[in-house]
């Protein structure tokens, strides 16, 4: 089992910066990769950011450029920078820890964290 705590979302002008955290515990050690997702009213949940255990990374091409994924392997946590925030990032942001045992796969999801963008 892996447990998920996200933190640090909130309301924020457009142009403004959030730094969403996220603190894995558990069996970390079967983590493969995490990442964040992001849902809106209305819309299916879609990948922001993700992260691999090597330190690879992959971003939707909707935050490339303003957007950083990083991870501190001593705490457990992985971070998402936000900058130059649009009204369009709005959204329920939802960190992803992909786990994997000799059986099976497993996705883990966190809370979730509301971002607000103003105009």
């Amino acid at each position: 089992q892996v447990q998920l705590v996200e933190s640090g979302g909130g309301l924020v002008q457009a142009g403004g910066s959030l730094r969403l955290s996220c603190a894995a515990s558990g069996s970390i050690f079967s983590i493969n990769a995490m990442g964040w997702y992001r849902q809106a009213p209305g819309k299916q949940r879609e990948l922001v950011a993700a992260i691999t255990s090597g330190g690879s990374t992959n971003y939707a091409d909707s935050v490339k450029g303003r957007f950083t994924i990083s991870r501190d392997n001593a705490k457990n946590t992985v971070y998402l920078q936000m900058n130059s925030l649009k009204p369009e990032d709005t959204a329920v942001y939802y960190c992803n820890a992909e786990s994997s045992t000799a059986q099976a796969i497993i996705d883990y999801w966190g809370q979730g964290t509301q971002v607000t963008v103003s105009s």
